[in-house]
């Protein structure tokens, strides 16, 4: 009986931008999340299946044995430099950047700078890379708004073609990592199950390889 394989994904771009690499190494769900209410989603592997968790917890679920592999992006594995996960592919898909962005020739005197994101941990690292001491808010979305109604100086956030930006009269402004998603994989399982997790990362590293 080969090992159970759990892979944790999330809905949208991540999802659909997967399916094709899964594909590639014969691995098939026999429902679409985005019509199935189903959170555990069988495969055409009977020794496959998916869960369907929220982008921001895929880490979690993959280092605390809920799943055994999961698809994460860079941006959600930034904020969690402490997991303990391997990390072996890059599988180069839902591709952007993460910036800093804000309103174009806004300077701030006599205070520190306020930074509004949901990347507390990677917008900390920057500055304090840069040795500036800012203030940070966390939000959870509509990101762009901040400035413009002068919660924030700055916005954190990743920018794929920028027109959000500038649709509310935003610009980027400074770089701070290129983002792709990535294949992690859990520790324990790593051992338990490696024949059959190292063969999984071999056929995605192929079809990653192929289809650049």
């Amino acid at each position: 009986m080969p090992d159970t394989l759990t892979l944790a994904l999330s809905k949208g771009r991540i999802f659909q931008e997967t399916l094709p690499l899964l594909k590639a190494a014969g691995i098939e769900p026999l429902e679409d999340p985005e019509t199935s209410r189903k959170l555990i989603l069988s495969t055409n592997q009977p020794n496959v299946r998916l869960i369907i968790v929220r982008a921001s917890d895929v880490p979690a679920y993959v280092e605390y044995g809920g799943a055994d592999l999961g698809v994460a992006g860079k941006d959600v594995l930034m904020e969690h430099p402490q997991a303990e996960l391997y990390e072996p592919v890059d599988l180069k898909i839902a591709c952007c950047k993460l910036m800093t962005a804000g309103k174009p020739g806004t300077e701030v005197v006599n205070r520190r700078l306020r930074v509004a994101t949901k990347f507390v941990e990677s917008t900390r690292r920057f500055y304090a890379e840069k040795g500036e001491q800012v203030e940070i808010i966390k939000l959870y979305g509509s990101m762009e708004l901040a400035p413009l109604v002068g919660l924030a100086d700055r916005i954190v956030d990743v920018v794929d073609t920028g027109n959000t930006l500038r649709a509310n009269g935003l610009e980027p402004m400074e770089h701070i990592a290129d983002i792709s998603s990535r294949l992690v994989v859990n520790k324990a399982s790593m051992k338990m199950k490696h024949a059959t997790i190292q063969t999984f990362i071999e056929q995605i590293r192929t079809a990653v390889r192929e289809r650049n």
